[in-house]
């Protein structure tokens, strides 16, 4: 038996005497460094045993990072070689590689020959099964963390900005086919930026956290809330007119003025104060038209003295 595969998983604890002869018949194959050995999707019948050099996996793309590095003793291709599939990875020679070939006649000769052989098959498939699983659930994970960041505010936790105008969109569209109302509130925190100056930036988060959880909690299930930039806020709420705005945006903001701020330590800080805007749809309003609504009534709140609500 080549040297090399005398300490290979997939001849552990097996005479040598009862497969040098399959192994004697098998070519040998030299890689340059980079040259690709296995393609993604390309159907592959070649169990490779590494010799000398070293070989890396890609999922998906060259260009990804690879997801295992195969040394001298170790095999590729053996799933392919079994399931006659199109290979899920791609295989590159990481430095001047040489391998051995197996084909699939003389890999079937090679289980049956040796039961050792296929016991330690089985070995190898199922690591490098648990190997690939946790490298999918890595992606997963990755995925999800990623569009958390994309859909939420990480300070507060609530949906943001860019989601919440991809939502309200298509609650004006659904509202206007259905001739349903739809109103928004922009709630903004009062003087936000002098709270920051005397009680520190720390604190000004936990306000804002504050007034984050009493907003979901002083909302209806149906109704959506979001952080829109620094101190403001924006609710939906679907299937409301101004009338039943005005009801929604008292209860917010007589919660808010009650609302403990308090600290990491369970100090207890001030409370504060919101100025809130009303807006209800047009026919047929844009996403931004009613905005731009909401902002001018919130400016006259702010006007009208703050913590009180304009429509």
């Amino acid at each position: 038996m080549p040297s090399p595969l005398a300490n290979a998983a997939l001849f552990a604890n097996v005479e040598p005497e009862a497969i040098e002869d399959l192994l004697e018949a098998c070519p040998r194959r030299e890689l340059a460094e980079g040259e690709v050995l296995i393609r993604a999707g390309e159907v592959n019948q070649t169990l490779y045993l590494i010799l000398s050099g070293r070989l890396r996996v890609h999922l998906d793309a060259l260009d990804n990072p690879p997801l295992a590095m195969l040394e001298s003793g170790e095999s590729v291709g053996e799933l392919s070689v079994i399931d006659y599939k199109p290979a899920s990875a791609w295989v590159v020679a990481d430095s001047v590689t040489t391998l051995l070939a197996v084909d699939p006649e003389r890999f079937w000769s090679l289980v049956h020959t040796s039961h050792t052989v296929a016991c330690n098959m089985l070995g190898i498939l199922a690591q490098r099964l648990r190997h690939s699983d946790a490298a999918i659930s890595a992606g997963q994970r990755l995925q999800q963390i990623y569009k958390r960041h994309a859909t939420t505010d990480d300070l507060t936790g609530l949906y943001n900005r860019r989601w919440m105008q991809n939502l309200m969109r298509r609650h004006l569209m659904r509202s206007s086919m259905n001739h349903q109302p739809l109103s928004v509130l922009m709630v903004d925190i009062d003087r936000l930026q002098d709270f920051n100056a005397e009680f520190g930036r720390t604190a000004g988060d936990h306000a804002l956290f504050a007034v984050a959880q009493t907003l979901q909690h002083s909302v209806r299930p149906g109704d959506v809330t979001a952080r829109y930039g620094g101190g403001h806020f924006l609710v939906l709420l679907p299937a409301t007119d101004l009338a039943g705005a005005r009801v929604a945006a008292e209860r917010v903001r007589q919660a808010v003025a009650d609302a403990v701020v308090m600290m990491s330590d369970e100090s207890i800080l001030p409370s504060v104060t919101v100025s809130i805007g009303l807006a209800q749809m047009q026919s047929f309003d844009s996403t931004e038209a009613l905005l731009a609504a909401a902002s001018v009534a919130l400016e006259r709140a702010k006007s009208s003295g703050r913590n009180c609500l304009a429509e």
